[in-house]
């Protein structure tokens, strides 16, 4: 038998949907219940692998300015 790990089963959960199934999945999850925060995880570190360092840096910021711009304990 051959084990999976959690990286694996996510990738293997979504590796042939379209690139319209992959948006509603990410969708779907934001905002859902925290057992899809590892998914969500999953599919970031893959995107985060493949961006250039000025795409790294632009998410970064992003994410920065969100954090300082929202109520402290409401990152929403």
């Amino acid at each position: 038998m051959q084990t999976v790990d959690l990286r694996q089963a996510i990738v293997m959960r979504v590796q042939d949907n379209t690139a319209a199934e992959l948006s509603e999945v990410i969708r779907d999850s934001i905002g859902a219940d925290e057992k899809t925060l590892p998914g969500l995880g999953v599919l970031f570190e893959m995107i985060w692998e493949e961006s250039s360092s000025t795409d790294q840096t632009r998410m970064v910021d992003s994410l920065y300015k969100h954090l300082h711009e929202t109520m402290p304990g409401n990152p929403s």
